[in-house]
C-alpha cells in the first residue's frame, strides 16, 4: 500500500530547463493554480506564508532556493517557467511540461494555508464537543484529568505554528468526547486519509473473520488461501508463512520499505500489477517468525486472504462486521482496496476522526461497542501485544506498541501505549492506565517532525502523569 509515494511524484520533479530570469523575490501567488500532474491527474499549487503542492488532499512543501525555483523536503529541485510576459505558464518533469491549466484552486486546498479562519480571530476559548449522538458521549475537559488550561494549549500552539499541519484533535476520557477542535478547513463531517493506520483496520477484519470461523488463527499458513500456482524463489519456508507472520511483519520474505535495496520495498511493488503476487514472488532471507520489518506488500496479502476466506471484498465485509455495529454508516468513509498498479489511492481508507475514535474505543473496551462483542477480547489482546518488533518498537497485528519518554518533576519517565499510525500523523493512541484514547489527523506527510507525538509529550501526558503518578 503506498502510503508515501505520493509525495514521490513530486520529489521526482527534475529540472532540464533554464528559469527564466526573473527576480528571486518573486511573490509566491504567481505559481498558485492548477496544474496538469499526469493525464486525468491535477495538481495544486499553494501560495500561503509558503508555498506547497497538494495532491489527493495531500499538502508537501516547497522552499525557495532560487529564482523560479523551489526544492521539496527530499531535496529535490523543482522549476517554474515562464512565458515572454513573465506569466508563470507551468514547470517541467524530466523533461516533459506540465501546463498551468488555471489560476484557480480548491477551497479545501486554499484552507491548508492557515490554521484558523481569520472569521474566527486569534483567540480560542474552549467549548465542549457537540452531542451528534453518534454513540459518543461527551463532557466538559473539566470534568477529565487535563482540564481547559490543556486545551487551550494544544490549541494555540497549533496555532502559532509550534505543532504544524494538525488537522484534527480528538481526546476521550472516563467514557466521554472531552475535547474535539479541527483546523486547515476540516470538521467532523470531512473523511481524511488514514495512510498505513488503514493497516491496523486490515487486522481488525482478520480478526472479525477469524472470530466468525471464516479462518482458524492467526497461524493458518497463507499460500493455501491463494490461488496462484506457482511462485518465484520457490523455497520450501514460503510454505511455513502463516498469517501471523505477516500480521507482526516477520514473513521472512525480503521485504523491507525503509532499505533501498530491498526488491520488496514499497515503491517497487507498487508498480506490479498483482501486489498481493509481486510479494509473495519475493525471496525468503529470514525464517518466518524470526525478524521484523516494515512491509507494506504484507498488509495487502492479509487483505486478500481475509477476502478469500470470507468469499466477500474487503469494503463489503469491513460494513457489515465491523462500521455497522459502530454506527458508522457506508457513505462516512471511503475505501478502494485494489491492489494492482491501478489503484490511485493506493488502498487506503479514508474515516472521519470521529470513525477513527470509535475504533479506539472498541480496541480500548477488549472489543465491546456499546455492550456488544464486535470482535473477541482474545483477537484484540493479540492484536495490541508484542508479537515482534519493527524499526526498534514493538510491534502487534499491524497495531505499534511504542513509547514517550516524558519530562515529569521527578524525572524523565517512558509511557508505553498502543497504537495506530500513519504517515503525516494520522494517530489512534490507547492508553488504558489512563483511561484515555486520542485521535489526531495531520498533514506533516514524510516529515520526521511527529507534531501529535510533540503534543502528547510537551502538553497531554505530563496532565496525565499528574493525575495518576504510578501509572506508566
Amino acid at each position: 500500500m503506498r502510503y508515501a509515494t505520493l509525495a514521490l511524484l513530486l520529489a521526482l520533479l527534475t529540472p532540464s530547463l533554464n528559469s527564466q530570469n526573473v527576480n528571486a523575490q518573486a511573490p509566491l501567488s504567481d505559481y498558485q493554480g492548477t496544474y496538469t500532474d499526469h493525464p486525468g491527474h491535477t495538481l495544486e499549487i499553494v501560495a500561503g506564508d509558503q508555498l506547497f503542492a497538494v495532491q489527493d488532499d495531500a499538502k508537501y512543501k516547497l522552499l525557495p532556493s532560487k529564482a523560479d525555483e523551489f526544492t521539496t523536503l527530499t531535496g529535490e529541485k523543482i522549476p517554474f517557467l515562464r512565458d515572454a510576459s513573465g506569466k508563470v505558464t507551468g514547470y517541467e518533469e524530466g523533461g516533459q511540461f506540465h501546463p498551468r491549466i488555471s489560476l484557480s484552486i480548491t477551497p479545501e486546498s486554499a484552507a491548508l494555508a492557515h490554521p484558523w479562519p481569520q472569521s474566527k480571530g486569534d483567540t480560542y476559548h474552549y467549548h465542549l464537543p457537540a452531542d451528534l449522538h453518534d454513540g459518543i458521549a461527551v463532557a466538559s475537559i473539566t470534568h477529565s484529568d487535563l482540564g481547559e488550561a490543556t486545551a487551550d494549549a494544544i490549541v494555540q500552539g497549533i496555532l502559532d505554528g509550534t505543532y504544524q499541519d494538525v488537522h484534527s484533535v480528538l481526546l476521550y476520557q472516563h467514557g466521554h468526547l472531552v475535547m474535539e477542535e479541527y483546523f486547515y478547513g476540516y470538521n467532523a463531517a470531512r473523511q481524511h486519509q488514514l495512510r498505513s493506520a488503514t493497516k491496523s483496520v486490515v487486522s481488525t477484519l482478520t480478526g472479525i473473520a477469524i472470530d466468525r470461523g471464516a479462518l482458524t488463527g492467526a497461524n493458518e499458513p497463507v499460500l493455501p488461501h491463494m490461488s496462484y500456482t506457482s511462485y518465484a524463489n520457490p523455497d520450501p519456508r514460503k510454505s511455513a508463512i502463516t498469517l501471523g507472520n505477516f500480521l507482526s511483519m516477520s514473513s521472512g520474505l525480503d521485504c523491507n520499505d525503509h532499505s533501498s535495496t530491498s526488491p520488496g520495498r514499497e515503491t517497487v511493488i507498487d508498480d506490479q500489477s498483482d501486489w498481493v503476487k509481486a510479494t509473495l514472488d519475493l525471496p525468503i532471507i529470514n525464517n518466518p517468525g524470526s525478524k521484523g520489518f516494515y512491509c507494506s506488500g504484507g498488509v495487502a496479502v492479509v487483505g486478500r486472504m481475509t477476502e478469500n476466506a470470507t468469499h466477500m471484498q474487503l469494503p463489503d465485509f469491513a460494513q457489515k462486521n465491523l462500521f455497522a455495529p459502530l454506527g458508522i454508516p457506508r457513505n462516512n468513509w471511503t475505501w478502494n482496496y485494489n491492489l494492482t498498479n491501478a489503484n490511485k489511492e493506493y488502498s487506503q481508507i479514508h474515516l472521519r476522526p470521529r470513525d477513527m475514535l470509535k475504533l479506539g474505543i472498541l480496541f480500548a473496551d477488549n472489543g465491546k461497542w456499546k455492550g456488544h462483542q464486535v470482535i473477541s477480547s482474545s483477537w484484540v489482546r493479540s492484536s495490541l501485544a508484542t508479537q515482534s518488533q519493527v524499526d526498534g518498537t514493538d510491534y502487534g497485528y499491524f497495531w505499534w506498541h511504542p513509547y514517550l519518554n516524558v519530562t515529569t518533576p521527578s524525572g524523565v519517565q517512558r509511557v508505553t501505549m498502543s497504537a495506530a499510525q500513519g504517515n503525516g500523523g494520522q494517530k489512534i493512541y490507547i492508553l488504558p492506565q489512563y483511561d484515555f484514547v486520542a485521535v489526531f489527523t495531520a498533514g506533516d506527510y514524510n516529515s520526521n517532525g511527529a507534531p501529535p507525538n510533540k503534543i502528547m509529550i510537551g502538553i497531554i501526558l505530563p496532565a496525565l502523569i499528574a493525575a495518576h503518578p504510578g501509572a506508566k
